[in-house]
């Protein structure tokens, strides 16, 4: 058992062009060499809607995106995705985060997988303090009552099945707190992204929530800068948290 201070958030996926060749009515194009993939498919998606590929306007691809933002033309947007892997994450972060259906998920299952090695996540409000030990405290007498609970649902006597061991666990999960952590995979288009980080990354997000949505913006700037660029990190005057700030409204 540990209790976890720091998310672990990674990149798994994303977006790749692999055209060899652009379509004979798209010749005229020329994307900026340095342009990452799923925003040269932004570009392509959005000139062909218009069918705008001299590009007379003379803009880069970065001016091309930026453009599409101010305009609010963002379902060209949603072409290109991430899919990025959470863990030392809890369960009370999860369950906010599975409420953004535009993102596709792949939970940890706590029916299949034995929570007696679980680990736990400490609030950032209580890391440090002196009610962590407190909080520690509760986590291990959580833990031993699901050893107790699934030790008593599981007959010693033969050999359990599977359907047995999954009844005992989902059983004996509901003593494990919001704490409790989880790992899962989540995978949207960067329009979905964008939401998420819009919403999640603000200073009036529950804190952890904040501290792991400020992860997914720092990596999705670094994939896709043109469409994150205008998210700002600040600092809160309330508590000193770091979080981020777009003046868009979308």
């Amino acid at each position: 058992m540990r209790f976890l201070t720091e998310p672990d958030v990674r990149l798994l996926a994303v977006t790749r062009w692999v055209a060899e060749e652009l379509p004979e009515d798209a010749a005229a194009w020329q994307v900026n060499v340095d342009t990452a993939d799923g925003e040269m498919l932004i570009e392509f998606a959005g000139r062909q809607c218009y069918e705008s590929w001299e590009n007379k306007a003379g803009r880069t691809n970065a001016q091309y995106i930026e453009n599409i933002k101010q305009i609010g033309h963002l379902s060209v947007v949603e072409h290109a995705g991430a899919s990025l892997r959470f863990a030392a994450v809890s369960r009370s972060w999860s369950h906010e985060a599975v409420r953004h259906r535009h993102l596709s998920v792949s939970q940890l299952s706590q029916r299949y997988v034995d929570s007696s090695e679980v680990n736990f996540v400490v609030p950032p409000a209580i890391r440090g303090t002196r009610l962590q030990p407190a909080f520690e405290a509760v986590c291990r007498r959580s833990v031993a009552a699901y050893e107790t609970l699934t030790a008593f649902l599981v007959p010693t006597h033969e050999e359990p099945s599977t359907a047995r061991i999954k009844l005992a666990r989902e059983a004996a999960r509901s003593v494990l707190p919001n704490a409790t952590e989880t790992r899962l995979v989540l995978t949207g288009n960067l329009r979905a992204w964008r939401w998420f980080c819009k919403l999640r990354a603000t200073e009036a997000a529950d804190a952890e929530m904040a501290e792991v949505a400020c992860r997914v913006v720092e990596i999705l700037q670094g994939v896709a800068p043109s469409v994150f660029n205008d998210f700002e990190e600040k600092t809160s005057e309330k508590d000193g948290r770091a979080y981020y700030h777009t003046k868009l409204s979308y």
